[in-house]
């Protein structure tokens, strides 16, 4: 399997055929999807009119990117932790986090793809992780944006997004 980094190299080739690099940043997205893939694509492609113009690409690549960087430097910090715990012979993590921790990257999961957040990735992104560092709970209010009149395991009436990712609460 690729790397996101070596794909998003491909994005910004200009070398390529439009149709490949538009390809390889649906790949970025199979990668880092905050929002699920149909939703988070759906985004980019509004927000930059990606069908409409080559250079707009590399703007929602660096939209990507940007919210991916948000992420990353928690998911190392977690590995890490969860090195040691298991080193303590704790084989289930006392904590999940709060990115992937049902085997996707949805952060923000939202399961209609046209009603997503209108918000750069990268915004959505550092509030959905700082809430849930300072531990609100997602039941209670939406960590997006901030609305309080959830309904259980339904999406947010204002910004779409399911609470605590895909199909389960935190």
């Amino acid at each position: 399997m690729t790397s996101f980094p070596a794909i998003a190299r491909r994005v910004r080739d200009e070398r390529l055929d439009p149709r490949q690099r538009r390809l390889h940043l649906r790949n970025c997205v199979h990668h880092f999807a905050p929002y699920g893939f149909n939703a988070t694509w759906h985004h980019l492609a509004t927000a930059h009119r990606i069908e409409a113009d080559p250079a707009s690409l590399v703007r929602a690549l660096a939209e990507l990117e940007a919210a991916r960087a948000l992420v990353l430097p928690r998911a190392v910090a977690f590995t890490a932790r969860r090195r040691l715990q298991k080193r303590e012979g704790r084989r289930t993590p006392a904590t999940l986090h709060p990115w992937d921790s049902r085997g996707c990257h949805a952060i923000a999961y939202c399961p209609d793809p046209q009603q997503h957040p209108a918000e750069p990735l990268p915004v959505v992104v550092r509030r959905v992780l700082d809430a849930c560092a300072a531990g609100v709970d997602p039941a209670g209010r939406c960590l997006v944006c901030g609305a309080d009149d959830r309904r259980p395991l339904r999406a947010c009436r204002h910004c779409g997004v399911l609470p605590g990712g895909r199909g389960n609460p935190l």
